[in-house]
């Protein structure tokens, strides 16, 4: 086999791709390995196990998944980005099916508290732009937030939506764009 060295970004698009085509159960270090046209030990260079090889690959998915548009306005107003948010992940669903599902029973035994870890690390990125946006959105009404009603806990709210709604396969984002609505916009309640 070629023992050519390969980068970690190129190790990454091959494990995405052949999760893509053949699922979950494709990505272990040698069929990634064949793939890449490399030596299983070139693929060790970059991670040192199966599980660092799924973590990191799940990381790059949703990284890809939710990459900043070219559009800048998206993250101007909060119905926008929440749109924007709903359709990402209609898109992450049919270019990875079953990702949204299935990627937390990649993670075994002990590496499953890195996997969790790195997967909480990954939805507090999304939580904190979705953060930002809340408190920056010129539609919002001057009293939307108190000391008890933040930004952190409204944003909290969507994103257990955003969840909730992954789980049930159901893209439509009507209901989280009229909480947004009723809760952040309408002044009469």
């Amino acid at each position: 086999m070629n023992t050519v060295i390969t980068s970690k970004e190129e190790i990454l698009k091959t494990s995405r791709e052949l999760i893509r085509r053949q699922g979950w159960s494709a990505v272990n270090i040698r069929s990634v390995a064949a793939a890449c046209g490399v030596s299983v030990g070139s693929i060790y260079n970059y991670f040192d196990s199966k599980a660092a090889l799924v973590t990191a690959t799940v990381e790059s998915i949703w990284s890809e998944i939710f990459r900043r548009p070219e559009d800048g306005g998206v993250f101007q107003d909060t119905q926008a980005c929440v749109t924007w948010m709903y359709r990402r992940m209609e898109q992450g669903s049919k270019e990875y099916p079953g990702f949204f599902t299935l990627h937390s029973l990649g993670f075994m035994g002990e590496e499953k508290a890195d996997g969790k870890r790195k997967m909480r690390q990954t939805w507090q990125h999304i939580l904190d732009g979705l953060c930002s946006v809340l408190k920056r959105d010129p539609r919002l009404r001057e009293d939307a937030f108190t000391e008890r009603f933040t930004a952190e806990r409204f944003a909290d709210v969507l994103f257990s939506l955003m969840l909730s709604a992954l789980l049930r396969q159901d893209y439509d984002p009507a209901a989280a764009l009229e909480l947004v609505r009723r809760t952040l916009y309408d002044t009469a309640g």
